[in-house]
């Protein structure tokens, strides 16, 4: 199995700590927030790697490497200077990808999430882990039935927690649902959201709710309140 990290985004709301940092690149806990998703991919047993880059692209192969001090083969699928969103990112990278499903996380999550849950083969197109909405975004984005399917809307509604597992197939097709997408230097830029509602409706998308630790760092605030936590947690007792 291959992994798919994106870190594309402009990361705006983290200004101005991302004028000259990517937003997955800033430190906590002692090193860069992708780093925390490198280690785990690599103990998975996991070997290659695609990082989608826009913003401050050549600043990832800069610090990472080849992803060697990890066991790790990096590939960096370049968006352009603008980020072609989730969608378009995931249709950038899946020449890198190949036919068989693969792992995705945003790069700009923490989470204690254990990647081995994940199925390496899911039932339909994809599995998202949720997890409870965030406060600043109480309204969360999908529902999780009894069974582990997705739905587009329900009553008790969580949030996409940016980690799951995808088959390239998602993407068949993508011109119907997205029939018009903006062009950015030739490529599309569209969101994955649409393709995926319209596969739930076929029951194609499962999921599951993850009740641990998990946070967007999508602010100063929330960095600096998840270095704090995890500085703390590494310190030695006396």
């Amino acid at each position: 199995m291959k992994a798919l990290i994106f870190a594309a985004g402009l990361g705006e709301r983290m200004r101005p700590l991302t004028d000259a940092t990517p937003k997955p690149l800033l430190r906590v806990g002692g090193k860069p927030l992708i780093e925390w998703h490198l280690e785990k991919l690599a103990a998975l047993g996991i070997r290659d790697v695609v990082v989608n880059t826009s913003w401050l692209a050549d600043q990832f192969p800069a610090t990472l490497g080849d992803g060697a001090r990890w066991n790790l083969r990096l590939h960096y699928a370049y968006e352009g200077d603008t980020p072609l969103e989730t969608g378009g990112g995931m249709w950038n990278a899946l020449a890198l990808l190949g036919e068989a499903p693969f792992l995705l996380i945003n790069g700009d999550v923490w989470t204690d999430y254990d990647f081995a849950r994940l199925p390496r083969s899911p039932a339909g197109l994809a599995h998202l882990v949720l997890v409870d909405p965030p406060p600043q975004a109480p309204r969360g984005d999908f529902a999780l039935d009894g069974e582990g399917r997705v739905h587009p809307d329900g009553e008790h509604r969580l949030t996409y927690a940016g980690i799951g597992v995808y088959r390239p197939q998602l993407l068949d097709g993508w011109r119907d649902l997205i029939p018009t997408p903006t062009l950015v230097n030739g490529k599309p830029k569209f969101p994955l959201a649409p393709l995926l509602r319209a596969h739930m409706a076929a029951g194609a998308i499962s999921g599951e709710h993850y009740r641990g630790r998990w946070t967007d760092v999508g602010t100063p605030e929330r960095l600096q309140r998840l270095d704090a936590e995890l500085r703390v947690q590494s310190a030695p007792s006396t």
